[in-house]
């Protein structure tokens, strides 16, 4: 692919009035998958889970109550055999792995304890494309009102069966598909703990070096049955500022205004420019420009911590009677997370949405890479400049923007198959962010430039991290 020669465009009266439209590309592969994903196969999953009675980090995981099927253990060994399952169906596709670890006494650890995490590699098929990772998370263990009580039921039905079957669904479906860059599907313990599993998988990743370009996490997506529940939107957290920012990345943001422009942000709207395209109209994200709930947590901010981009769903309304609590009936109130309270087909619809956005991604060509906006100069046009797609399977570029107090992209102009443009637009007014296409119109992820003025960057001595197949 050739990248070279500048291009200087202004946007035509006709584009500028197209404005910017989410729905892309509808790849007949995706299309084909999401199809596949089955409420009823969620329903099995879910129910699988809640028979293990207390899936406490801190429960039982000797080979007695592994085989009895009570305890973590039993949810972990069970997990394990059902992704296996899906490998072979597809002709040993997947890469059936665990990561664990001793996780030493702290708040709500009384005593060390072995955490795992189980997941299952889907390798990309295109040798530059497959180093980098596309990860969907659920968390496998669950909690009663007593953190520490590890005998008395804890069904978790919600909260996390819900993700943990979302992560499952997407594997058993996406595995007998072929993608260019490669997915993992993720199960995490330690969760109720202190986000234990998740914060070490993140710290083990990037020690090793992995490419890990976008997490979707998914805790409390059972579309919990209430009379006020919305049941055609599903809430998407991401941050903003990065939680992993340096002082000079902090500098930058505040002189550019790029507080709602972090990597998890770019990634939340490209799930709602993946539903636009893929979901029906009447079950669609919505966006909260926030890491989480307030007063709670997710294995989303481990990776956030490590630098990653990652961003969580979550049911329009929860009903707390029924997290984190003992199945129980009080004053005529029933509590406790039970599969009962699940709506299903919901559930079904936030794997779907999952699926294609892991699905899009990993089709895609790589983002542009060291994307800038110059500013050595006053002036009003707006230049930029960028590095092809490291995977050189990128075709044509697409410079976006949008007002500085607009949530979403407004307008957009493809640039061809060049490495710098100039836009005749004020780089003072709007925000602008720069993807990559492919020949058919798969879009990568949003790219938004850094402020250049050109001067020559001092040579880093750093050591990269060695980099380690997932």
């Amino acid at each position: 692919m050739s990248a070279a020669g500048p291009a200087t465009k202004k946007p035509s009266a006709s584009a500028r009035a197209a404005g910017y439209h989410a729905a892309g590309y509808k790849d007949p592969q995706i299309a084909a998958a999401l199809k596949q994903i089955s409420a009823a196969n969620i329903r099995a999953n879910i129910e699988k889970l809640v028979s293990f009675g207390n899936r406490s980090t801190l429960s039982a995981a000797d080979p007695d109550s592994v085989a009895a099927g009570h305890g973590i253990g039993a949810a972990r060994a069970w997990i394990k055999s059902e992704f296996e399952r899906y490998s072979k169906d597809c002709g040993d596709c997947l890469e059936v792995k665990d990561f664990s670890f001793m996780q030493q006494p702290a708040d709500r650890i009384p005593k060390p304890t072995e955490i795992v995490d189980v997941y299952a590699v889907l390798r990309g098929t295109d040798p530059a494309a497959a180093k980098r990772v596309y990860l969907v998370s659920g968390h496998y263990d669950s909690r009663n009102s007593d953190t520490l009580n590890i005998t008395d039921p804890a069904p978790g039905a919600n909260d996390d069966g819900s993700g943990t079957a979302a992560s499952l669904e997407c594997a058993r479906v996406l595995s007998k598909h072929k993608f260019p860059a490669t997915i993992i599907f993720l199960t995490v313990a330690g969760e109720e703990q202190g986000l234990n599993g998740s914060r070490a998988f993140a710290k083990m990743a990037k020690e090793q070096g992995w490419e890990i370009a976008d997490v979707l996490n998914n805790d409390i997506v059972g579309g919990n049955k209430s009379p006020d529940q919305n049941t055609h939107i599903v809430r998407v957290f991401s941050e903003g500022v990065p939680v992993a920012a340096t002082e000079a990345d902090m500098k930058a943001i505040r002189a550019a205004g790029l507080e709602s422009d972090s990597g998890s942000r770019q990634l939340a709207r490209y799930v709602a420019e993946t539903a636009k395209t893929y979901m029906p109209a009447n079950f669609q994200p919505m966006l909260i420009f926030r890491r989480d709930r307030y007063l709670r947590g997710g294995d989303h901010t481990g990776f956030n911590e490590a630098g990653f981009s990652a961003v969580r769903f979550t049911e329009y309304l929860e009903d707390f009677h029924r997290q984190h609590q003992t199945p129980r009936t009080e004053d005529g109130v029933e509590y406790g997370d039970l599969p009962k309270f699940v709506d299903f087909d919901y559930v079904a619809n936030v794997a779907r949405l999952n699926a294609a956005a892991l699905a899009s991604l990993a089709t895609a060509p790589a983002p542009p890479a060291d994307v800038k906006i110059q500013t050595q100069k006053l002036e009003n046009d707006s230049s930029f400049t960028w590095t092809a797609s490291p995977d050189n399977r990128a075709t044509s570029y697409e410079i976006l923007w949008r007002a500085t107090t607009a949530p979403d992209w407004e307008s957009k102009q493809d640039v061809g198959n060049v490495t710098k443009a100039t836009l005749k637009i004020s780089k003072d007014n709007v925000v602008f962010g720069v993807r990559a296409l492919d020949a058919k119109g798969h879009r990568s992820i949003v790219i938004v430039p850094k402020p250049s003025r050109l001067r020559a960057e001092a040579p880093t001595t750093a050591t990269a991290p060695k980099n380690e197949d997932p």
